[in-house]
């Protein structure tokens, strides 16, 4: 829970509309360009076919997100093809290409090709290494090329028959960290005052205003919720290598040892500690892949087709025979009030998916998909309010837990009829803060005051004035009662005392497995897990699924076509990031962040900890 920073957040705003503005309009000056190209496009259409025996190359570069947003259809144009990774990739489009290639007959193997693949919640690739794990029951073998793997690239190459590493590569296994600023010098030298209300020992989302350190409740709840997810990380990636615990994570004397052993080259020492199978170079490899599936005709190519040609010949088509579905109802990030755009949950937008689910007589059963670290409380009710008119209909919900389903993304979940989550899915996180910036000191110390007068002790209050004794106790009331209310309601929906809830609550948060053990959730499963028990509960035999969402309006269906096929024709150079454009990145991040705080009664269910 934290208060708007009112002031600061306008001046932001401010700044960053001038500033946004600008670049829009100079990127609006390419706008019929990219319409002469398109058209050109469109004349130049090429059929997508596939080579008997050709590899599918599963090139991922960006984010894997369980929903996509929408985004400006020029600025996308601008970032797409420049292989920077600054895209979007549905992860139910990835395991829908994965599931289906292991059954086509013109597919013989599969190429990892993830050198820009972004950071992705580990649950998320566990998910398509699972997927991947199942391709392999084919017989199919599965190959992974990379110039470099960092920790997230070799958790997916780690399911691969065979590691191919660049021999100047490396192998980067750094573990987890949990680090973040802490201002309350700053904050006392600029004389600004941070006013903290919250319950739970645990929740640490405001000790950065606070203190500059972190609390030792904080260090050890983090490191224990580190512990965790490494564990499941570092078992699957040794299982699927056959190699020991100690070789994955050195220590730093044994690393300058396996080091000099490999004469300082990083790439035999990933050889060494059988991390990557076989060095090659990209010559050396085209040639290896081309001895297993032969070469491209008209090509200099080994036989292959990518991701993106390959998931538009077999994106599925809606069933016209089954009327029986399990509807999917996806609540991905930040909880905000109001409409928001697909992609995002609104308070109002998401309950209004739920709603639209309710009242489809098709729909027997709904599964709601939750990657979220919460926001606002009153937006979180109206989601969970619509859960509830959901069952009162007749119709089970259960909730499948993504990278993170805390705070008010467990708030949102917890009266389904039953939850599911990974083993490194972050949950919990049951607790509630809330914080008010005042400025009186600093602007004293400039020379501002601020005097008035009011009709009532409440209308005194700024951000400009400060609080009063009686306006702290009122809010610290608030959040007390939200607490009461959180923990009162996981323990009627999950069968459990008070005093049992409020032992494992307190703001702190666990990992999916760890949940489990503490009842938080019900089963440990994926998104097709939870799918099959919405069937069970429902008393479905054959049925179908459907993925309830916002749709894009004709137009800008028309407008995402016209730029995606068009950027393909870009040269390289005109596609790269610059320096502009990532400032601009991280300041539209910043904005974003401020934005979050929305909450009418300014009171938040928020996991500070799910950025892990």
């Amino acid at each position: 829970m934290s208060a708007k920073p009112s002031l600061f957040k306008r001046i932001v705003k401010l700044i960053w509309n001038l500033v946004n503005g600008t670049r829009k309009l100079l990127l609006n000056l390419f706008f019929f360009g990219f319409l002469l190209l398109f058209v050109f496009v469109l004349t130049n259409e090429e059929t997508i076919e596939i080579e008997k025996g050709s590899a599918l190359v599963l090139d991922l570069s960006g984010v894997i997100v369980e929903q996509k947003r929408p985004v400006d259809p020029i600025e996308a144009a601008m970032k797409s093809g420049s292989n920077q990774g600054d895209g979007e990739i549905l992860l139910a489009d990835v395991l829908d290409v994965i599931n289906n290639a292991a059954s086509d007959r013109r597919i013989s193997a599969l190429v990892l090709d993830i050198g820009h693949l972004k950071w992705t919640g580990i649950s998320k690739l566990q998910s398509i290494g699972e997927a991947l794990h199942q391709f392999k029951q084919s017989g199919k073998p599965i190959v992974a090329n990379g110039n470099w793997y960092g920790q997230n690239q070799y958790l997916l190459a780690s399911f691969a028959d065979t590691i191919y590493l660049n021999p100047q590569g490396s192998v980067e296994i750094e573990g987890l960290s949990r680090y973040r600023q802490y201002y309350k010098s700053a904050l006392d030298k600029l004389k600004i005052k941070a006013h903290v209300f919250r319950v739970g020992t645990f929740k640490s989302a405001v000790e950065p205003y606070l203190r500059d350190d972190m609390s030792d409740a904080a260090k050890a709840a983090n490191k224990d919720l580190l512990d965790d997810i490494w564990q499941s990380y570092q078992q699957t990636v040794t299982t699927n290598r056959g190699i020991a615990d100690d070789a994955l994570m050195l220590s730093g004397e044994r690393y300058l040892q396996e080091l000099d052993k490999a004469q300082g080259k990083g790439a035999q020492m990933a050889v060494n500690l059988g991390l990557v199978d076989q060095l090659a170079s990209a010559e050396e490899f085209r040639l290896a892949m081309v001895e297993l599936v032969g070469e491209q005709a008209n090509a200099d190519s080994y036989k292959q087709i990518g991701f993106n040609d390959y998931q538009t010949l077999v994106a599925k088509h809606p069933s016209l025979s089954i009327e029986d579905t399990v509807g999917i109802v996806v609540a991905k990030g930040t909880i905000l009030n109001g409409n928001q755009p697909a992609g995002q949950i609104g308070g109002e937008s998401t309950a209004k998916l739920l709603r639209d689910a309710r009242f489809d007589d098709n729909v027997k059963a709904v599964v709601m998909r939750v990657d979220s670290p919460g926001g606002s409380a009153f937006a979180s009710e109206q989601i969970r309010q619509e859960v509830i008119a959901l069952k009162s209909a007749g119709k089970p919900v259960v909730v499948s837990m993504g990278s993170y389903a805390a705070s008010g993304g467990y708030w949102i979940s917890a009266s389904a009829d039953y939850i599911m989550a990974t083993p490194t899915t972050l949950t919990g996180s049951i607790g509630i803060f809330g914080m008010v910036t005042t400025f009186e000191d600093s602007l004293a110390h400039l020379g501002i005051h601020t005097d008035g007068v009011a009709t009532s002790e409440w209308s005194t209050f700024s951000t400009a004035k400060g609080l009063n004794s009686e306006l702290k106790a009122v809010i610290q009331r608030y959040i007390e009662r939200g607490y009461h209310d959180f923990i009162s309601l996981v323990a009627t929906e999950r069968n459990m005392s008070l005093d049992e809830v409020d032992a494992i609550a307190q703001g702190r948060v666990w990992s999916g497995a760890k949940a489990k053990q503490l009842g938080l959730v019900d089963e440990l499963g994926d998104l097709n897990n939870a799918v099959a028990k919405a069937a069970e509960l429902a008393e479905l035999d054959k049925y179908d699924t459907k993925v309830i969402e916002q749709e894009l309006s004709a137009q800008d269906q028309l407008i995402q076509a016209m730029f995606a096929k068009a950027v393909s024709y870009l040269p390289e150079s005109q596609l790269q990031s610059t320096i502009l454009q990532d400032i601009l990145q991280q300041l539209d991040s910043a904005i974003e962040e401020f934005s979050s705080f929305d909450d009418p009664n300014n009171i938040y269910l928020y996991c500070d900890t799910c950025n892990i």
